[in-house]
């Protein structure tokens, strides 16, 4: 038992050797680099031993003690550092350190905690700064600073959205709670017809014929119907939640309000030297209607100086949707060599699971991308489009399902809005008969090809053209 062990013992010894033996052969290609294991109190950063007597030290995470962090870097000649993305908490560390001149690189935990045994902090800065000393890590997408600017922004009123919409929720419930119908004869209670019959309840008015002539002529139920849907069972409480929710909606919209001018603001900082022009000229085709929460100034004038091309030109894609994309991908396309590489760092592509020669669940890998996001509720809205996308989405819903047809269709979205963006080509839209035509084309000819290997030929049936099935009296 002994002397097995001992066999054992040493043949451990000779891994480690070997192990050794194989990282010294690696080539050093950033001989000057600091890896940082990021906290919410401390942060733990590793130089290479040669630099200090104690090449691994800890920082607090108070801004005093990151500037700190910067010159003791500086003083050990630290040219490059890389770190986790760990929360939120690596945002100000990156951005003190890339002001003091460092190349910081952000990478991602997963990529990075695939050995064992290394479950300190002190560990983990060790092992990110020898893995990035040989070149073995690569840094996480982030675009230029003013584009990041701009995204914060944009996040911001996104979230102010989503709070928008809760306060809806809460005005909708308190009407339900008191019997109030309004969600049920008009589309949208924040509309004017809507917001005029909620205020005039909560300043007192409880005739139902009285608050139905607050409808405006483009509602679709009469009057009457609005008149007999406000007769409501009116309760103290559910009036105060009533008016906390629109107070809520009412301060968010505000919020908005301002949101708005700020991007607008900064948007003016991409155009300082270009002129607002005009919107080019676009073919004449059917236009979603003006959601709500949209900017109040005109989007789509500054996205055309800033890109030089019209992304709105893409069926399903509008000025808001765009302008998203943009905030999240930046104006620099030579970062992915293709529209295939960029797709697939959206997360847009099947997945690439082979073992073994077996082909293992294709699915896209998941993904928080908000541009992926952008382009799939872009997607999800060519349902009913009469363009050559809505057909290309028609067609793979009937064959895969709705989900995988929204990526499908949001892949080839991610590819027209690449092509646009790096070559400044335009998009024109063949139209849903020209997809159509093409398709059947490209299946008669793989049906042709077929016949012919198996030693037969296809022959157009009478009174069958274009696909029409025959006549018959």
């Amino acid at each position: 038992m002994a002397r097995a062990t001992r066999r054992q013992g040493s043949g451990q010894q000779r891994k480690r050797r070997a192990s050794r033996a194989n990282r010294a052969q690696l080539e050093q290609l950033n001989l000057n680099a600091a890896g940082i294991d990021v906290g919410s109190e401390s942060h733990w950063v590793a130089v290479p031993p040669d630099r200090d007597e104690q090449p691994v030290q800890c920082f607090g995470a108070f801004t005093a003690d990151l500037y700190a962090l910067a010159e003791w870097l500086g003083e050990c000649q630290i040219d490059t550092v890389v770190m986790e993305s760990t929360g939120v908490y690596w945002i100000p560390l990156f951005e003190v350190l890339e002001e003091r001149g460092f190349d910081v690189k952000l990478v991602d935990p997963h990529s990075v905690r695939q050995v064992p045994g290394r479950k300190t902090d002190v560990q983990d800065c060790q092992w990110l700064q020898e893995l990035h000393t040989y070149g073995l890590l690569r840094g996480a997408f982030r675009p230029e600073d003013e584009v990041c600017v701009l995204r914060s922004y944009l996040r911001q009123r996104g979230m102010l959205v989503e709070m928008a919409t809760r306060a809806v929720q809460h005005m909708q419930k308190a009407l339900e709670q008191m019997n109030l119908k309004l969600t049920e004869v008009v589309s949208d209670i924040t509309g004017k017809t809507g917001m005029t019959i909620i205020r005039a309840i909560l300043a007192g008015e409880r005739d139902s014929q009285v608050l139905a002539t607050h409808r405006d002529k483009r509602c679709k139920h009469d009057q009457a119907t609005i008149a007999k849907a406000l007769e409501g069972h009116w309760r103290a409480e559910h009036l105060f939640a009533l008016q906390q929710a629109v107070d809520q909606y009412d301060f968010i919209q505000q919020q908005l309000r301002t949101c708005d001018q700020q991007i607008e603001a900064c948007l003016q900082t991409f155009v300082a030297h270009a002129e607002i022009r005009p919107p080019r000229a676009a073919p004449v085709r059917k236009r979603r209607a003006r959601q709500r929460h949209t900017p109040d100034f005109e989007v789509h004038a500054y996205l055309e100086s800033m890109t030089g091309v019209d992304l709105t030109q893409i069926d399903g894609i509008d000025s808001l949707s765009a302008l998203k994309i943009i905030s999240e991908i930046g104006l620099d396309m030579t970062r992915w060599p293709s529209g295939k590489h960029f797709a697939s760092w959206l997360g847009l592509c099947p997945g690439n699971n082979l073992s073994g020669g077996k082909r293992y669940r294709m699915r896209s890998k998941p993904t928080a991308n908000r541009a992926a996001t952008a382009l799939r509720v872009a997607a999800q809205g060519l349902a009913n489009s009469h363009s050559a996308l809505g057909a290309y989405y028609r067609r793979m819903r009937t064959r895969l399902g709705a989900p995988k047809a929204i990526t499908a269709t949001a892949h080839k979205l991610a590819r027209l809005v690449y092509s646009m963006l790096r070559y400044g080509s335009d998009y024109v839209d063949a139209g849903q008969q020209a997809y159509e035509k093409q398709y059947r084309d490209r299946v008669l000819t793989n049906l042709q090809r077929k016949a012919r290997a198996f030693g037969y030929q296809l022959v157009q049936a009478e009174g069958i053209e274009n696909g029409q099935a025959p006549a018959t009296s």
